[in-house]
C-alpha cells in the first residue's frame, strides 16, 4: 500500500507483489460538519473528511479556500492523508495525530471499521494499528479562520522548508527519526558526514538528515550511505539512529 512514496525506498530489484494506490472516492473530500465532541459547540469547530489517497497539497488547498485552519504545518509534505496519518507526520513541533478525530480502516478480514481518537495510539512518526490493515479515510479537526491568514501561514511554512531542506533534489525525506532530546541532523553533521557521497547518493549539505539523489543514485548507494551514517554516528556519539524511511523490495 503506497501513498505517494514520499518516505519509501524501493530496492533495486523491485517489489514482488501488488502495489495499491488509493484513487477515486478514496482520494476525495467529504462534507465538513461541526465537531460533535466539542463542548459548548461553536460554528468554528469543524471536521474535515478526507480520503486516504488525497494528496496533502490538495487537502491544504481545500482548507485554505474554505477558510479552515489548523493543518498549515503540513505544507510541503509530499504525501497523502493516509500516509501522513499512518506515519503520524509532523513538522515544526506539530503532528497530524493531534488533529485526527477518527479514521476509517479496512481490516485484514475485509471489514470497514471506524475508529475514534480515544482508541488510537499515536507516537513519534507512528500510528500503532493492526498489521496489514489499511487506512482509507480520516476525519481531521480544523477551525474556521480568515483565508488570507491561512494562506500566509502556509507560505511561511513553505519558506522555512525551502530555506532549511534540500527540496531541489529528489529524496525520501528525513532519513532517520530524531532521538530523544536531540536531532538526527545535528548528530550526522557532528560526525562530519555532510556532503559524504556513495555513488549518486549524497548526505545533503543543507540538512544532514537528508540523503539526496544527485542524478544517478541506486537504492544500493542510498542504503550503503545510510548504514555508514548509522555506524559512524554510533561510534562518535553512542547513539543508534533509527530509520524513518521505509525500505521495501528485494
Amino acid at each position: 500500500m503506497v501513498g505517494r512514496g514520499s518516505n519509501l525506498l524501493v530496492k533495486d530489484e523491485g517489489l514482488e507483489g501488488v502495489v495499491i494506490l488509493l484513487r477515486g472516492p478514496l482520494a476525495g473530500m467529504a462534507q465538513e460538519k461541526p465537531d460533535p465532541s466539542v463542548s459548548n459547540l461553536r460554528a468554528h469547530d469543524m471536521t474535515v473528511h478526507a480520503g486516504a489517497g488525497l494528496p496533502i497539497v490538495d487537502l491544504l488547498i481545500h482548507c485554505r479556500d474554505s477558510g479552515y485552519g489548523g493543518l498549515e504545518f503540513l505544507a510541503g509534505i509530499p504525501g497523502t492523508v493516509g500516509g501522513a496519518v499512518a506515519m503520524n507526520a509532523g513538522a515544526f513541533g506539530k503532528e497530524i495525530g493531534d488533529r485526527v478525530k477518527e479514521i476509517n480502516v479496512i481490516t485484514t478480514g475485509g471489514d470497514v471499521v471506524a475508529t475514534n481518537r480515544s482508541q488510537l495510539k499515536f507516537s513519534y512518526r507512528a500510528l500503532h494499528m493492526e498489521k496489514k490493515s489499511v487506512i482509507i479515510g480520516a476525519c481531521l479537526k480544523v477551525e474556521t479562520e480568515d483565508v488570507k491568514t491561512i494562506a500566509n501561514k502556509i507560505a511561511g511554512y513553505l519558506k522555512r522548508r525551502k530555506k532549511s531542506q534540500p527540496i531541489e533534489y529528489p529524496s525520501a525525506g528525513s532519513v532517520f527519526k530524531n532521538p530523544p532530546n536531540d536531532y538526527a541532523g545535528r548528530l550526522i553533521e557532528h560526525a562530519g558526514l555532510k556532503g559524504k557521497k556513495i555513488g549518486g547518493a549524497m548526505i545533503s549539505e543543507k540538512h544532514a538528515n537528508y540523503i539526496v539523489n544527485t542524478g544517478d543514485a541506486t537504492a544500493k548507494d542510498i542504503l550503503e550511505l545510510l548504514s555508514l551514517t548509522q555506524e559512524k554516528v554510533r561510534k562518535e556519539t553512542g547513539v543508534k539512529l533509527e530509520p524513518e524511511i521505509k525500505v521495501v523490495g528485494r
